[in-house]
């Protein structure tokens, strides 16, 4: 080989300089203004995403008598999460912490229906005395309000609806089976929810180690910092709720039974189911006891009981769940009346349930990936929806 020809041969092995400029233009995409195309690049990622999101939702709800069931003893394990901890914390064997847990839960259950059935009971005939009068009430209200019904007009109006029930008795028989499978689906659903329960608290770091592993190896160490800070703020919104649905309760059942609302009890215990979906669900189920009164008290005795109802309210929301929170910035409760709104027009009362812990696991999640905190173990800081600084790293920042 001559010389000569030795350089043209390094230049054809030697490596080309790689261009970094993946930008294609075309005279197409010049015609087309660049604030436009930069819409278009965003509207096609976020259909993308609608997409993904669609997609997820519709297999939730394919998979619904699997999901709900997960997500009540997710949530039943974070109310029990204090609890649970502080034994372990205190040397107890896992499996008496679970025991005790569960008992416990069931004894607290049981009591709260004890105490619903006894007191329908006591006040059953007094209850029954109310409503007749009350209806008679109604009758002469018909007769001498402003509508000044006949008594021949009222039983027609009273056949109608006679008339209506007969004619959807067909529908309501053939409805039987799908009640029985409804009430097969609950109690498959309740077994499912106790054992996941179960499996939560006997083994739930294991199951997150492995739920870990199924993401990439790169991306396991942000996905775990994310989804700890988002469980620790599921575990705070769960104490808070409960703290706030125990004062809702005690709050309105005390005034419905300094009124002489019948049925205090009851109302007291169906406050508090109601106040773990955050504010509607206290407000509808305090509408409730101020029914109540209005029927069987008069109504002035449902103005005092509205005023009860507004004052507990008024302190559950601008007293009771700031010092809960801390200094954390809480969502707006527009944001909550939204996000529980579309919960329940997509999944019902368990969507409506569910709509906020999940809205909060999301934020929180997100922003420690965002914000890069997942790195340092740090909880992460901007807008959160709950707090969600454990108390080791507040004593080490102090």
């Amino acid at each position: 080989m001559s010389e000569d020809q030795r350089p043209r041969l390094r230049d054809l092995f030697r490596p080309r300089p790689v261009s970094t400029d993946r930008t294609v233009t075309t005279e197409a995409d010049e015609a087309v203004p660049p604030r436009l195309r930069i819409t278009a690049a965003y509207a096609w990622r976020l259909l993308l995403i609608a997409a993904v999101i669609g997609v997820f939702i519709w297999l939730v709800m394919l998979l619904k008598l699997l999901v709900i069931p997960l997500m009540v003893a997710i949530l039943i394990t974070a109310l029990l999460w204090p609890a649970f901890e502080w034994m372990l914390r205190h040397r107890f064997p896992r499996w008496a912490a679970i025991a005790v847990s569960l008992i416990g839960t069931a004894a607290i259950v049981t009591g709260l229906v004890w105490l619903v059935v006894w007191q329908v009971r006591a006040e059953l005939p007094a209850v029954q005395e109310s409503t007749a009068k009350a209806i008679d009430g109604f009758q002469v209200w018909l007769h001498e309000g402003p509508l000044q019904l006949s008594d021949s007009q009222i039983a027609d109006y009273i056949d109608q609806g006679f008339a209506m029930i007969e004619e959807q008795t067909q529908a309501l028989l053939s409805g039987a089976l799908a009640i029985g499978t409804t009430l097969g689906h609950v109690l498959t659903g309740a077994l499912l929810a106790l054992f996941s329960l179960i499996c939560l608290l006997a083994d739930g770091g294991g199951i997150w180690r492995w739920t870990v592993k199924l993401f990439p190896r790169n991306a396991r160490p942000a996905v775990d910092g994310a989804a700890r800070n988002g469980w620790r703020t599921i575990v705070n919104y769960a104490r808070t709720q409960l703290f706030v649905a125990t004062i809702d309760a005690i709050g309105i059942g005390l005034g419905a039974f300094l009124l002489q609302v019948p049925l205090a009890l009851p109302v007291a215990v169906l406050v508090f189911l109601g106040s773990f979906i955050p504010i509607v669900g206290a407000v509808a189920t305090g509408a409730v006891a101020v029914f109540l009164a209005l029927v069987y008290n008069g109504p002035w005795i449902a103005l005092w009981m509205l005023v009860v109802v507004l004052a507990v309210q008024q302190i559950e929301g601008h007293i009771l769940q700031p010092i809960m929170m801390g200094s954390a910035v809480k969502v707006h409760p527009l944001a909550v009346v939204l996000v529980v709104a579309g919960g329940a027009m997509i999944a019902g009362i368990p969507g409506a349930l569910f709509a906020v812990p999940l809205a909060a696991f999301v934020n929180v999640a997100a922003v420690t990936l965002s914000s890069g905190s997942w790195r340092t173990g740090a909880a992460p800081s901007g807008d959160l929806i709950w707090s969600t600084v454990p108390r080791e790293r507040q004593r080490r920042n102090r």
